[in-house]
């Protein structure tokens, strides 16, 4: 027996589709953007899986002064490279960051920083988050990169895990020279990973002033580091 044919939208079902969809994609484009990056080598899965569940603390801040969209970045294997769509939606970032499974490689620091300029040219991003506890490429070109972030006005805030002197000394310039801040965690506080998110939420919701009303220590420490 044949099929009977399948219903046809409307010329006016698809115009108030593709009106819905222009108005969301509007309302996006003009919310703060964030981009959140990670090392997801194969040292990384227990710190991944922390941050998969601190994210929504960047929301929840942001929340306090504006709508947010975050991007989620990350390389991993070999070569391999990911960036989302803007979310704007805690619990779709969880989902995706489920997902993923940390794979051995080395670092892609040089191709995020290069990813994060293509996207603020296309619209403001107002910082981005990097989350890691190596470097396996040149200092000198990270912070040439840092130091280009610096000319967009596209603050770094460098995060890393762990004590690596000379992980610790490039991750520092970068900020410096982007007008970012760095911080340092360990694997054991997931309190104060979670407080850095918030800040750096705030300021990107809100600039210095946002910053300034958010009363932790980690909001203060990146205040004491970032361009007026």
């Amino acid at each position: 027996m044949a099929k009977p044919p399948s219903r046809r939208s409307s010329s006016q079902e698809i115009d108030r589709f593709l009106h819905k969809s222009k108005a969301i994609a509007t309302f996006v484009e003009k919310q703060p953007r964030l981009l959140f990056a990670i090392d997801a080598t194969a040292s990384r899965q227990a710190t991944w899986d922390t941050a998969s569940q601190l994210q929504q603390q960047m929301f929840r801040s942001a929340g306090k002064v504006a709508s947010l969209a975050v991007q989620l970045c990350y390389y991993r294997g070999f070569h391999d490279f990911f960036a989302s769509g803007w979310l704007t939606d805690s619990a779709r970032l969880a989902q995706l960051m489920r997902q993923v499974h940390c794979e051995g490689g080395h670092t892609q620091i040089t191709r995020l920083l290069r990813h994060a300029q293509e996207e603020h040219r296309k619209a403001s991003v107002k910082a981005v988050v990097f989350i890691g506890d190596a470097i396996e490429e040149s200092p000198d070109t990270l912070c040439n990169l840092a130091g280009q972030c610096g000319m967009l006005r596209l603050p770094l805030f460098l995060f890393q895990e762990g004590c690596g002197a000379d992980v610790e000394q490039t991750f520092r310039s970068m900020a410096k020279l982007s007008g970012g801040a760095y911080a340092r965690f360990d694997a054991n506080s997931a309190d104060t990973l979670a407080a850095l998110l918030g800040a750096v939420a705030s300021y990107a919701a809100g600039g210095r002033a946002a910053l300034e009303n958010n009363a932790s220590d980690s909001a203060r420490l990146l205040l004491q580091q970032i361009r007026s």
